[in-house]
């Protein structure tokens, strides 16, 4: 690829890092303090809250994770400044999520409820610093860049037969084009990988690779059997099994094909950060709830995801663009508000894997240089967080 072909624009972060976006980040540290960072949100453009019933009674890895989450979604390059929202007496410190975010020297901000003097005057005191916030980003400019820095984000959802035969595999092709390029891809849905674990194994860079792969699949299996379930009752869906998916094994197997064919560089914990020296291809433990997932990869540091589909799904996320993909005519035309690309074509045979791969690669690159996904221009911004304890 010529390098005007490989050049992309976004806001060059303190970490050198790029973002394709530039949002303001509204984070409370728990759900008590959610009503007041919509309220900010809500009357400063260009602001986005990330609201969530987590960050109070959680303890051990539980809260290390909600924690990491929130502090991994206020370094993601596609938000440029950050503004943490507390109540005061939570479990989770909203000073601890202040803090990891602005080591990285991006610009962050706090009110804590209690100490404003409650709601209405928390509302005032962060408009005041979120406006300030807001008026820093505006000031910006983009750059070009190289897309050897973009970190692609790979999801599957409300799957149906075509998107195993069609839509996954063009996705591991514009997988393989970025990763070729010297990007990032990362692989998500630990569910989605059972009864096929071994093949992606087999991909792996080295035998520690493979070992934690097949680990953390085996970890989720056991979660399953401590609950006293079986993961067959979940997976597929109900919704899977009405587009015609037959078994988790089935499922699967189409999963893994947005991964493409490119080698395994390494397993990421859940909003695992993704290092600036990273190349290649990487799996993240997520969870097979989508936006869940999603949420772990931009944690990460992902600035973009592909969301493939069968029967349609409007999901976006607050801070990052997410295109939509589908090879079912059907559900495109049924859903052309929510989904960006018709690739049904495919299916009927007038275009190859390769040339709907480069079709999706096409659009990365239109997104990244601004233009705005359906989720986007819908208002989409679907946010949750992965739980892994009780709540005490």
């Amino acid at each position: 690829m010529e390098l005007q072909g490989r050049m992309i624009e976004g806001y060059r972060r303190p970490t050198g890092r790029h973002g394709i976006r530039n949002h303001l980040a509204i984070i409370p540290a728990s759900v008590c303090a959610g009503e007041v960072a919509s309220r900010i949100a809500a009357q400063v453009p260009g602001a986005v809250a990330l609201l969530h019933p987590n960050g109070c009674c959680q303890m051990g890895e539980d809260y290390a994770q909600t924690a990491r989450t929130l502090i991994g979604m206020g370094r993601n390059p596609n938000v440029g400044a950050c503004l943490v929202i507390g109540l005061g007496c939570e479990g989770m410190d909203p000073l601890e999520i202040a803090g990891g975010i602005s080591a990285t020297g991006k610009d962050t901000e706090t009110v804590i409820i209690q100490k404003s003097g409650g709601t209405a005057k928390a509302v005032a005191e962060g408009l005041a610093k979120a406006r300030k916030l807001a008026g820093f980003l505006a000031a910006m400019k983009k750059e070009p860049f190289d897309v050897s820095e973009l970190v692609l984000g790979l999801e599957c959802g409300a799957s149906d037969p075509t998107s195993g035969i069609a839509a996954n595999p063009s996705l591991g092709v514009a997988s393989d084009i970025l990763v070729g390029l010297g990007g990032v891809s990362v692989l998500s849905e630990t569910t989605e990988l059972i009864g096929a674990e071994e093949l992606l194994a087999g991909r792996a860079v080295d035998k520690e690779v493979a070992s934690e792969l097949l680990r953390i699949v085996l970890e989720t299996e056991k979660r399953a059997v401590s609950m006293g379930t079986d993961l067959r009752g979940t997976q597929p869906t109900p919704g899977n099994i009405r587009g015609g998916i037959s078994s988790i094994e089935e499922k699967s197997l189409g999963c893994i094909l947005k991964a493409g064919r490119s080698t395994l560089m390494g397993v990421l914990p859940y909003a695992g950060g993704i290092g600036s020296d990273a190349r290649g291809l990487y799996m993240m433990d997520t969870p097979g709830q989508d936006v869940d997932s999603m949420t772990g990869m931009l944690a990460g540091g992902a600035q973009i995801i592909v969301f493939t589909t069968g029967l349609g799904t409007p999901t976006g996320s607050p801070i990052a663009p997410v295109i939509k993909v589908t090879a079912n005519k059907a559900t495109f035309e049924n859903m052309k508000d929510d989904t960006d690309l018709d690739l049904s074509a495919v299916m009927d045979g007038t275009m190859t894997l390769t040339e709907a791969g480069g079709l999706i690669f096409g659009e990365i690159l239109s997104v990244c240089r601004g233009e705005l996904t359906k989720s986007e221009s819908g208002g989409h911004k679907e946010f949750g967080i992965m739980r892994v304890g009780w709540t005490f």
